[in-house]
């Protein structure tokens, strides 16, 4: 199968767990509707972005995997025969907790999973409290619409990620994510770090000849300690080809959903005339695994 439509839902969220999974689920269903044979979600779509602070009742938020909101969601996925991409804040034993994605095939069943490896700890964004780190390593979920190189959020700024995805044969980069703008920052800062986010992305595309499928939240969501000003996450869901061509880019405050068609057979044409694996020095590339080369 050369051709694959892929649907995104870009959604608000807020502190109603139902509601959110609710939201999510009409967004698939749209999607269906519109010809998606692949779905994916945006990170954490079954809450607000609550790494906002650090306070221990937010890991009430987490389920065990299997578990409620997974059900529901491995429902959905059955009931439409499609392949749907989720990302779940996994309860995996007291005190170990993971921001997991999880693939569900066409009948339901679970394809696969990846645990978020790259782990940020900044205002704002303290998921290090949160969330232990990956331990299933960069590894493809192979589902019956291809190899999907399942990737979370942070993961999207290392080139080391993509890279060994792309080595391990994945279609497609997909990228469930949560990021946005702190109020204070100009409008030129803004412009800069959503700019930054979107060409370290087309920058995988392009070092890896494959597309890339980005799927951000929208919408405010207030710091209930009141010690920032909340962050306003920046949407701009987007898909692109794998030349780093955009394909198709969502607006900046909307929830929607939207079905592109993508072509996985420009991967092969693409790596015929810029052919980057061919060309890499890895007799040269032993230091990569240095924390810094002093």
């Amino acid at each position: 199968m050369s051709k694959l439509n892929v649907g995104i839902v870009q959604q608000i969220c807020t502190t109603n767990k139902q509601d959110n999974i609710d939201k999510s689920i009409a967004g698939i269903k749209q999607c269906a509707k519109d010809g998606a044979e692949l779905v994916v979600l945006q990170e954490l779509h079954t809450g607000i972005y609550f790494c906002q602070a650090e306070e221990v009742d937010m890991f009430d938020w987490a389920e065990p995997i299997p578990g409620p909101s997974y059900n529901q969601f491995a429902a959905i996925a059955k009931e439409l025969n499609i392949v749907l991409v989720t990302s779940l804040f996994e309860k995996r034993a007291p005190g170990i907790y993971h921001n997991t994605a999880v693939v569900f095939e066409k009948d339901g069943t679970e394809a696969g999973r990846y645990r978020k490896m790259h782990i940020p700890d900044d205002p704002a964004y303290y998921e290090k409290f949160y969330f232990t780190p990956g331990d299933l390593g960069f590894n493809p979920i192979q589902t019956s619409v291809g190899k999907l190189g399942v990737l979370v959020c942070w993961d999207q700024w290392y080139p080391e990620a993509a890279r060994l995805m792309a080595m391990a044969g994945a279609e497609m980069l997909i990228y469930p994510t949560a990021i946005g703008y702190e109020s204070t920052d100009s409008d030129e800062e803004k412009a800069r770090q959503r700019g930054a986010w979107m060409i370290s992305q087309r920058g995988h595309a392009v070092a890896n000849g494959l597309p890339v499928i980005a799927v951000n939240r929208v919408g405010f969501e207030k710091d209930w300690t009141g010690v920032t000003n909340g962050i306003e996450f920046w949407g701009t869901s987007f898909i692109t080809g794998p030349q780093g061509e955009i394909i198709w880019e969502a607006n900046q405050k909307e929830e929607l959903t939207k079905v592109i068609e993508i072509d996985k057979k420009r991967t092969e044409d693409v790596r015929r005339i810029w052919p980057f694996f061919r060309d890499r020095r890895i007799d040269a590339y032993g230091d990569i695994t240095k924390r810094y080369i002093d």
